[in-house]
């Protein structure tokens, strides 16, 4: 069995070809592991993808294809309009990704608009994945042919992630697209992201995952995991920098021993490294501070959302003007 993991536009980005979708390589290079034929199309920037798609259908067949969408919500169009060709086309399709995930999760809260949304897809036999797709991804190739949702979107799922398997599932496939067309740099160095931990347990009001477990709920990769993904970038890509995709990196407990880790690797391959992450700055410390400027951090960025205290109390954000200020 073949599957089709496609990547839609992002039009509402100036430049497309900056960081790729890691999520949904993931989701390839665990289903790879369980024996499918995978690919990827990724139509990042291509203007008349509508085309490309079609083409690339053509290539497969299928009655022993399944082509797999992820979406967030600014690219919710596109992949529509995508799946809906694919469907005319005879295939049987999957979509996943943030926007699937929180419109299910609002859908069963009771949310009227999701319920309403989600309806709309019911057009289609498309099987949607909400919530981790990588043990999802067997389940939804074998229901795929009729409507049906997977909510993964729930910690007592037995596909919902835990930290040890982010530990010992394959790193992303980023072999199954064109690393070299996405253009990243930190301090002029080449560079691209990772992702070492899950969820964000901060309460913020204004996160449209904070009542979905999926995204609230914090899954952190060990040191060793996150190291040999930055050495596997060095040796196998050349980059010489990493953007840290997490939310917020010093929310990790185990920061301290991250960074003195990337330092040891740095000091034992003689390795100018740079790197670029979020941080939490009622969390930030004069000791973290020192460990990433000597690990290599050229940038952080950290969202102080408000100059208002008022505010900040308001929209739960834990963090005061004086913390930011100090940060």
């Amino acid at each position: 069995m073949n599957i089709k993991f496609v990547i839609p536009p992002s039009s509402f980005l100036l430049d497309e070809r900056v960081f790729m979708s890691l999520g949904i390589l993931r989701v390839a290079a665990y289903a790879r592991l369980l024996g499918y034929q995978v690919s990827v199309l990724d139509l990042s920037g291509i203007s008349d993808y509508r085309s490309a798609f079609c083409e690339a259908l053509q290539s497969v067949n299928s009655a022993d294809t399944v082509v797999a969408f992820t979406a967030t919500t600014p690219q919710l169009p596109s992949a529509v309009n995508l799946l809906n060709l694919a469907y005319q086309s005879g295939f049987r399709t999957i979509l996943g990704g943030p926007h699937v995930t929180l419109t299910v999760s609002a859908a069963n809260r009771g949310v009227r608009r999701a319920k309403e949304h989600l309806n709309l897809f019911r057009r289609w036999p498309v099987v949607l994945v909400s919530g981790d797709g990588e043990m999802a991804i067997d389940a939804a190739v074998k229901q795929s042919g009729s409507f049906s949702i997977i909510n993964v979107d729930d910690v007592a799922n037995p596909a919902f992630l835990s930290a040890d398997q982010l530990n010992s599932f394959p790193l992303p496939a980023r072999d199954l697209v064109d690393f070299k067309s996405y253009r990243y740099m930190i301090d002029g160095q080449p560079s691209t992201s990772l992702i070492g931990q899950l969820g964000c347990p901060m309460s913020c009001n204004f996160c449209s995952g904070r009542q979905s477990p999926t995204f609230r709920r914090i899954r952190l990769r060990s040191t060793e995991s996150v190291l040999a993904e930055i050495r596997h970038l060095v040796e196998q890509y050349h980059v010489g920098g990493i953007m840290f995709y997490d939310d917020e990196l010093n929310i990790n407990k185990s920061f301290g021993d991250l960074l003195g880790a990337i330092i040891q690797y740095k000091n034992d391959s003689s390795l100018d490294l740079v790197f670029r992450g979020f941080i939490k700055s009622e969390l930030f410390t004069d000791e973290q501070a020192c460990l990433m400027a000597e690990a290599g951090f050229k940038w952080i960025l950290s969202g102080f959302e408000s100059g208002s205290e008022r505010i900040l109390d308001n929209i739960k954000k834990r963090a005061t003007t004086k913390d930011n200020t100090r940060c």
